[in-house]
């Protein structure tokens, strides 16, 4: 006799986390929380499966207004913590979200490290090309010659490409998203998560209050689907092409993507039996536990 199942169905307010956003009004990153809860529905991924993990920054809170586990960590250290996480209970799907600055300025050592060695992550940056809590600063991706608070004359920096270099660093899934298509966005977030590898996606989600260049307007002139042009995915070398296009069109979707290489918590011998390390035996007996833990208080 076969047991009974129970499907239950799961809608975006299920992913409604207990705070309030309180970004902007107008602001892109409301639609990349709303095209987030509705991938995470569609997938019908429960709300304890997921673990949110965020560095500091407007976007950063983003753990807060999502209905999930979650861990709002220091600047730049988001991968870190998020890559600790995934290798100590590997079933868990781990979601990274951040800035710009979090992650391609103060947090681009772990982003390179973390493309490197292909931990099965996805990380979403909400890339505003402004510093905005910090009230509008130059970040890594501020354009040349845009006007900030700290470059009133002009940035004299040139932008840093992540698409690039997540692709040259080791990344097996790169897109771009377009926070004013939460539609589009919610499925390549679809994609990104059942993809077994480091995932990113970088959403132009425009500042409304100090980037006055890089507006929801500036994009939805510009941007282009690489679906809907002959757009080979596994061509690294034609993904790197595209992603460097960025004048009167600028591409939105899954530029590079590669399923042949395995994710680190595959390739690793420990956590290939006994399930995750996080549900293991300890092996202590709970004389040494009640000790470990007083040596911590």
């Amino acid at each position: 006799m076969c047991a009974a199942t129970t499907t239950i169905e799961l809608t975006a307010r299920d992913y409604k986390g207990h705070v309030q956003p309180d970004w902007c009004a107008g602001c892109g990153d409301f639609g990349v929380l709303n095209a987030l809860q509705r991938a995470c529905a569609d997938l019908a991924i429960p709300p304890h499966e997921i673990l949110t993990v965020s560095g500091i920054g407007c976007s950063s809170n983003f753990p807060g207004y999502f209905n999930s586990y979650g861990m709002h960590t220091l600047h730049g250290r988001s991968l870190a913590v998020a890559t600790g996480a995934k290798m100590a209970n590997h079933e868990l799907n781990v979601i990274v979200t951040g800035g710009d600055g979090d992650g391609y300025g103060i947090g681009g050592n772990h982003f390179t490290h973390t493309a490197r060695r292909n931990i099965d992550l996805t990380y979403i940056v909400m890339n505003n090309q402004i510093y905005g809590l910090t009230t509008g600063q130059a970040s890594p991706t501020s354009s040349l010659d845009m006007k900030t608070k700290s470059t009133p004359f002009g940035n004299l920096e040139r932008p840093l490409n992540p698409l690039t270099s997540a692709i040259m660093n080791g990344a097996t899934f790169v897109a771009r998203g377009f926070s004013s298509d939460a539609r589009h966005l919610a499925e390549l977030m679809k994609q990104a998560i059942q993809h077994k590898g480091f995932a990113l996606i970088d959403v132009m989600s425009p500042c409304v209050t100090f980037n006055r260049e890089n507006t929801a307007q500036f994009f939805r002139q510009r941007v282009s689907k690489l679906e809907d042009i002959d757009h080979d995915v596994s061509d690294w070398k034609e993904a790197c092409e595209k992603a460097m296009v960025w004048d009167d069109t600028i591409y939105i979707g899954i530029f590079y993507q590669d399923k042949s290489n395995p994710s680190l918590d595959e390739a690793e011998p420990v956590l290939h039996k006994g399930g995750p390390i996080a549900h293991r035996d300890l092996g202590l007996s709970e004389k040494q536990v009640q000790k470990l833990f007083k040596s911590m208080m």
